[in-house]
């Protein structure tokens, strides 16, 4: 599997160190960017392909979020700058540990422990009860050109336009791994539009392990890293995705999706058949954002998971 992580660097530590902050060392390294661990209550993220005014409209969802104390800890934007063209965020420093490592780096077991499904249905619970705001339904998800809302008063319709400029984009290439592509664009653009309107909260779009962060209990305490897919929207997008992603790349990663989808369904009152479409709606979204040839994980990940949906 390729690995598109950005790379920390000695000069960021140099940077960091001349900047006040001789204890800087790396923390984290994601297809975003880089994160550096300033001292006990900051760090700084070096973001890849965002520049600095990109960041006034997360610093309101943040304090959107905030105002409504869920559960956890969330993240504050404290400053940013940019430096020769680069933007660096300096946030909050979040506790806690993730809850598990990335699935491309190490595989989950057989089983998913109840504390683990207990600590995702906690998180769910506690961003649905965020309301969703004007504020991030100005934001745009990761490879759109503009707001997912824009013109839109309902998450199904506004869903539905992503997922067909997300087809303009490389849709050739996926066709060439998803037979009959179109019929099922066909079909999972008429279902999002016959969705019935629900009343919308905070959606984060990115809950895969690293980004929960829980105590020695299991209880989260910390959820990273907004922005890939942060919007306004039904809260059911959000149990789908959580449950796609929690394992994408692991031996069992297929059990877990259904297993997951299943269990989130049942505790949250969901339909199971909404879950699936919003899956597939991820898929069809995501799917050329970290290459355009097709040459990446995530890519092989969303054929596979379309593929399945076909039948």
């Amino acid at each position: 599997m390729v690995d598109f992580r950005q790379g920390h660097t000695a000069d960021w530590i140099r940077y960091f160190a001349n900047r006040g902050h001789p204890a800087a060392r790396p923390l984290a390294a994601g297809v975003e960017g880089a994160v550096y661990r300033l001292d006990d209550d900051t760090v700084a993220k070096v973001w890849h392909g965002r520049s600095p005014g990109d960041f006034e409209p997360m610093r309101r969802v943040y304090e959107d979020i905030a105002r409504h104390r869920p559960p956890f800890a969330t993240p504050r934007i404290l400053d940013v700058e940019d430096v020769e063209g680069v933007a660096v965020t300096y946030e909050r420093a979040l506790g806690g540990t993730p809850l598990a490592p990335d699935s491309a780096l190490r595989s989950p077991g057989r089983d998913i422990a109840p504390e683990t499904i207990d600590a995702l249905l906690a998180v769910l619970r506690g961003l649905a009860a965020v309301p969703g705001t004007e504020s991030m339904r100005r934001l745009t998800v990761q490879g759109d050109d503009r707001p997912l809302w824009l013109g839109r008063t309902r998450f199904g319709e506004a869903l539905a336009a992503l997922v067909e400029r997300a087809a303009g984009r490389h849709g050739e290439l996926l066709a060439a791994h998803v037979p009959e592509l179109s019929a099922l664009l066909a079909r999972t653009v008429q279902a999002l539009r016959a969705l019935p309107d629900t009343p919308v909260t905070a959606i984060h779009g990115d809950l895969v392990p690293p980004n929960i962060h829980v105590d020695g209990t299991g209880r989260p305490v910390a959820v990273l890293d907004f922005g890939f897919f942060t919007t306004a929207g039904d809260p059911a997008f959000e149990a789908a995705v959580t449950a796609a992603v929690w394992d994408m790349y692991g031996p069992h990663a297929e059990a877990h999706t259904a297993a997951l989808t299943d269990r989130f369904a049942a505790e949250l009152r969901h339909s199971p058949e909404t879950l699936r479409l919003y899956q597939r709606v991820y898929a069809l979204t995501t799917y050329d954002l970290f290459t355009s040839d097709g040459s990446d994980g995530h890519f092989r990940w969303c054929a596979a998971l379309l593929e399945r949906s076909r039948n």
